[in-house]
């Protein structure tokens, strides 16, 4: 329990360290002595302007999107036994950019229709991320689900969904086929505080929840005939540990673009630093979900300077090889 809580520490003073170096860096760099005097109200109006209502907001979407497809991912290893198990590589982030490119498609130009988008984008990604994982769920039913067709299914769809995706974005303007591009390599979008708002309670909701069936996923983890002698009721357990994950996965997404290995990497990081038992796992791979998407939001508005490099490009580089190695490491 020591060493955890040494873990957890160092990983919040990071996130804190990274936190504060990305308040001052941007398009107008801002000097530290700045950040605290503004920070404590007592800085000038451009670098409240910039702090308040640009970095703050986009950083703490960062946080919460980061901690969301972390544990998001983490139930998915669990259920499936699956180390390569991923929201990005099942379908459900699939789902969510499908149904962001139809509603960019059919609604195109014409967004007040459905009221602002900052709600309407988010609900559009929330829909496609449940219709992903119910048809997912329901395709790998046979007389239960097996974790090895729910991975091959959700494979499979997650190929079915890119490739109609595609379809749609060949027959966009130029305007909208760049904005569904870019939300679809992972761009942070949701940059106002209505967007933290409305994502914060779902955050704040789930992960406690998660947290407090850790043993379930312990007992889970062993198979399902353990699992049954246990008493635990494996597929009522499953259903609701699947919908808390798609519904992790698909807020995260709503507001933070397609982002995919997030969920694979953090999970896998968590394991090694905390061991296998969920109830420690569980917090330190949303805390570490937070840091990489933070970091790599910082890299990816700095690096090339006033231009930005969406926040999933950024993480995929990260991840895929970590992918590769764990896809190797298999046997």
């Amino acid at each position: 329990m020591k060493r955890i809580v040494w873990i957890y520490t160092a990983i919040v003073g990071l996130i804190f360290g990274v936190f504060f170096l990305s308040l001052q860096m941007g398009t107008m760099t801002i000097a530290p002595p700045d950040v605290l005097r503004t920070l404590m109200g007592d800085g000038t109006e451009q670098h409240a302007l910039v702090l308040f209502e640009f970095r703050l907001p986009r950083m703490v979407i960062a946080l919460l999107a980061g901690a969301g497809l972390a544990v998001s991912g983490l139930i998915l290893q669990s259920l499936s036994r699956n180390e390569l198990a991923d929201p990005g590589i099942l379908g459900i982030n699939a789902g969510a950019g499908l149904a962001i490119v139809l509603f960019i498609y059919f609604f195109q130009g014409s967004y007040t229709t459905l009221g602002d988008t900052i709600f309407a984008l988010p609900l559009f990604a929330f829909v496609g991320a449940i219709t992903a994982a119910f048809l997912i769920y329901t395709l790998a039913w046979k007389k239960g689900v097996t974790p090895i067709r729910l991975v091959l299914v959700g494979i499979g769809l997650n190929a079915g969904f890119t490739a109609i995706l595609i379809v749609f974005q060949l027959r966009m303007n130029p305007n909208d086929f760049m904005q569904a591009t870019v939300w679809l390599n992972g761009d942070i979008w949701g940059t106002s505080w209505a967007n933290t708002l409305a994502v914060l309670p779902w955050i704040l909701l789930l992960i406690p929840l998660v947290i407090a069936h850790a043993r379930t996923l312990n007992i889970l983890r062993l198979g399902d005939p353990p699992a049954v002698s246990l008493g635990v009721k494996v597929e009522r357990n499953r259903r609701h540990l699947l919908v808390w994950a798609v519904m992790l996965a698909g807020v995260s997404v709503s507001v933070g673009g397609a982002i995919s290995f997030l969920g694979l990497v953090a999970p896998h990081i968590a394991r090694r630093l905390v061991g296998p038992r969920h109830q420690a796992m569980i917090p330190t791979a949303a805390l570490m979900g937070a840091l990489i998407l933070l970091f790599a939001d910082m890299i990816g508005r700095n690096v090339l300077s006033p231009s930005e490099i969406p926040v999933g490009i950024v993480v995929a580089v990260i991840g895929a090889p970590y992918f590769l190695y764990l896809l190797m490491k298999t046997p």
